[in-house]
């Protein structure tokens, strides 16, 4: 067992140590967490992040749909929020914890008659990382229909904040990087649940004919640069079906990367930063990744949280 547990702070949650990341990531690849912590709710987050010494890093995960764990491991405590999941209705007003996945909240709007959160529908992974970098999809973003976010900081302080506090902007807030989500107020509108459960299943039929399906990906792997699509650059610059080991680029949709079944963390990112280098060559765009990457390379490289 790690020497770090014995560091931590007494929580309701779960600690979990040396737990393989590639169980909790979309892609199915990384090193192991030193400790995995699963706090109960918001308030044991609070808990263990005000007691916790300020030399132990501390890295927050939803779902895992848009992270590389890189092979080395993180070093330190991995929080997943997949617990923080409570909600509560007032009017068209609908309030969900950090941990509710985009399209659980959709599907619970739908139920309440509250309209306009169809576009969750098509964004995979949780409310909290959506706020972390104004996740958006089919026209519209997380700024579009938020009203409130809280967060709590790495010394344990809660913040609560606008999108334009947040400084929200495409696939973008410039939220310090130690806030950790909570929750999010969400502003919807008076609608009929038929319509709306119609609107999200044309999403779905949309998003299923546009993307690969029924494999280990990160969904979008750069964000478009202005004026450009990201996928139309990495096409031009001969990407389409490129592959690193078992890393391949879809040839669905481009911009999406696949575990063909056994790909390393280095596999995918080497094959990320290929592509980067060919479309800056081709197009003089430089791409920016939408996908999170932290922790270590197997040779023990720089830890790091890009």
């Amino acid at each position: 067992m790690t020497a770090l547990i014995s560091r931590l702070p007494s929580v309701r949650g779960k600690y979990q140590t040396n737990i393989s990341m590639a169980e909790h990531t979309w892609f199915g690849v990384g090193g192991a967490a030193e400790v995995l912590f699963t706090p109960a709710d918001a308030e044991d987050l609070h808990t263990f992040l005000k007691a916790l010494d300020a030399d132990i890093p501390v890295y927050p995960v939803g779902a895992g749909s848009n992270l590389l764990v890189r092979d080395g491991g993180v070093s330190g405590v991995i929080i997943s929020t997949k617990a923080i999941k409570h909600h509560h209705i007032e009017g068209t007003h609908l309030t969900v914890g950090s941990g509710w996945l985009d399209a659980e909240v959709a599907r619970l709007a739908s139920r309440e008659n509250i309209a306009g959160l169809e576009f969750l529908i098509g964004i995979p992974g949780t409310i909290g990382g959506g706020l972390r970098m104004n996740a958006g999809a089919f026209g519209k973003e997380f700024r579009d229909v938020v009203m409130t976010a809280t967060a709590i900081d790495r010394q344990g302080n809660w913040h609560e904040v606008t999108p334009a506090k947040m400084g929200m902007a495409y696939r973008h807030s410039n939220a310090p990087l130690d806030w950790i989500f909570v929750s999010a107020t969400l502003i919807g509108e008076s609608g009929k649940s038929e319509d709306i459960r119609a609107a999200m299943k044309a999403i779905i039929a949309t998003r299923s004919d546009a993307q690969p399906q029924g494999v280990r990906t990160g969904g979008s792997t750069f964000a478009n640069p202005e004026g450009h699509k990201a996928w139309q650059l990495i096409d031009q610059a001969g990407c389409r079906g490129l592959a690193h080991g078992a890393a391949e680029v879809s040839e669905k949709h481009c911009n999406f990367l696949i575990n063909r079944g056994n790909a390393s963390a280095e596999d995918i990112e080497t094959l990320g930063e290929t592509i980067r280098d060919r479309v800056k060559a081709t197009s003089q765009v430089d791409l920016r990744w939408e996908i999170r990457r932290i922790g270590k390379t197997a040779s023990g490289g720089k830890h790091e949280q890009d």
